[in-house]
Parts: structure tokens; sequence; C-alpha cells
């Protein structure tokens, strides 16, 4: 399928998954479908990350534009970091200037606020997102 055929860009990830701006996205890492990736205001994903169904990860504001009715004219954009391998769950939203360190899992429908940072390891759930516990020992457990 062609972005002709639904209007969403063509990307190597996945063909229902929208990506905006050429952000940096490390290899191994996998996007389900209907995902939002906006890397206007600076994305980097780390390698090895999945991105599951339905995520949004935003990198602009255009709250402040709006309710001044465009007396304050700028696009806020602030720069997004997802470490290596970051699982995110299905439905969840990353805000802009949020820092997610390497091997977090950010639960289902978990919102992370804006220019929140998350530590490695971490275990992110609810709305706002936050810090459940560490997944440090499970994960030395898994990999056994």
């Amino acid at each position: 399928m062609n972005s002709g055929e639904h209007g969403i860009p063509f990307n190597k990830y996945n063909p229902h998954a929208w990506i905006i701006n050429n952000p940096e996205i490390g290899e191994e890492t996998w996007i389900g479908a209907f995902t939002v990736i906006d890397g206007i205001g600076g994305l980097k994903i780390g390698k090895g990350c999945n991105i599951s169904c339905g995520v949004h990860i935003i990198t602009h504001s255009t709250v402040k534009r709006c309710v001044t009715e465009r007396k304050y004219s700028e696009i806020e954009k602030c720069e997004t970091v997802i470490e290596d391998y970051v699982f995110i769950g299905e439905h969840a939203t990353i805000l802009m200037g949020s820092h997610i360190g390497h091997h977090s899992v950010i639960a289902a429908g978990t919102v992370i606020k804006e220019n929140t940072v998350i530590s490695p390891y971490s275990l992110v759930a609810g709305i706002p997102g936050a810090i459940v516990r560490s997944i440090k020992d499970d994960v030395e457990t898994w990999i056994k």
C-alpha cells in the first residue's frame, strides 16, 4: 500500500503509522499501526524499542497559540528522547520534552506529561504517568 491509497506518507516501519518530520529512530525498533510519531520538535527513539498500536509521541504544542487567538503566534517545540529498549504500551501518549530512560516500560494508556524525565528501568503507569517501581531486577532475571 502506498501513501496515495490512505494519505499517510510512506515509512519503513508500518504502513499505518504516521511519522512526521524524520525523527531519529534506532535499528530494530518496531512501530505498531495507528501510531502518530511527531518529530517536528526533535525526536530521538533508541534501538530495539517497541511502540505499540495507537501510541502518540508529540514534540510540539499549539495550545498557547490557540487560546490566545493567535496573539501568541509560535508553535512550541521541544526535543523528546526515548532511549534504547523501551516498551510503550497501546494508546500511551508521550508529550514534548519528555526523556524516557533505557529499558523502561510505559504501560498501556499512560500519559507522560511535558518535560517529564523517567529514569532507566522504570515501570510507568497512569494519568499522569508515574513511576510504579524499578524493573531492573526483573530484566536481569528475564535475561537469565
